[in-house]
This record gives structure tokens, C-alpha cells and sequence, in this order.
């Protein structure tokens, strides 16, 4: 039985890393970002242009961004609903859902021309916040 035991953790040990290297390498040539197109331009620090990189949004401002794209392209009610479903999956988002939902809120009575339009896609989302959103509209 011990001896059955070590030929086991032997050959584990031959075979386990090479089956990684391996299965590491097929998983890096298959990412996206690994690109077969002679088309991209390599900048060296001698070229002397420089790349100006964006900082990425943060979670919250991402949200509403999306949101208020989903607003425009579908209904408030959609998007609410979304916003209530991103608060409940990350629930850091949930100390800025009263100010996305008033973005949506005002969002919505642009979009439609008027208060009692717009309202009546109020759901129970972040209190009453869509519903502040719509009456502070301009």
C-alpha cells in the first residue's frame, strides 16, 4: 500500500507541472488581448509620443452612465429595475443609489417633456429618490 502511495506522488510529480506549463500556455495564446494582427504600432521611449491614459470610472459612476444610456435607449422602469439589482449584487453601490436614482429621475423627464410622464415609472427604488429626481427637474 505505501509503496503504491509513492509511485502515485511520483508520477504526480513528474507529470502535475508539465500538463501546467502546458495548459498555461494554451491559456495565454487564447486571451483576447493577445492579438495575431501585424497592424498594431509598438511606441518606444525614444519616439517621443506620448499615450495619455484615461483613469477608469469608478463602480458608481460607471452604473450610471449605463443607466441612464439604458434610459434613453428602452424605459426608466428598466433601468430602475437594473439599479435595484446592482445594489442588491454589490452593496457598496447601495450608499449611491439615492443620487443615481435622482439622475435617473431627471433623466427621464427629459426624455419624456414631462413631470407626470416621467413619473409614472416610479418603482420603490432607493426610497423616493427617482421621484426627487422628476420634481427637481427643470
Amino acid at each position: 500500500m505505501n509503496s503504491a502511495a509513492r509511485r502515485i506522488g511520483r508520477t504526480l510529480a513528474l507529470v502535475l507541472p508539465v500538463v501546467l506549463v502546458f495548459s498555461g500556455t494554451l491559456a495565454v495564446t487564447s486571451v483576447p488581448w493577445a492579438s495575431k494582427s501585424t497592424d498594431t504600432q509598438m511606441l518606444t521611449a525614444s519616439s517621443g509620443k506620448t499615450v495619455a491614459k484615461t483613469a477608469p470610472k469608478a463602480p458608481q459612476d460607471a452604473l450610471r452612465d449605463r443607466l441612464l444610456l439604458e434610459l434613453q435607449e428602452r424605459d426608466p422602469g428598466v433601468a430602475l429595475t437594473h439599479l435595484q439589482r446592482a445594489t442588491t449584487e454589490r452593496p457598496s453601490l447601495a450608499t449611491h443609489c439615492t443620487s443615481i436614482a435622482r439622475a435617473l429621475g431627471r433623466a427621464a423627464v427629459a426624455k419624456y417633456g414631462a413631470g407626470h410622464r416621467a413619473q409614472a415609472f416610479s418603482r420603490p427604488v432607493c426610497d423616493t429618490s427617482f421621484a426627487s429626481g422628476v420634481a427637481t427637474a427643470p
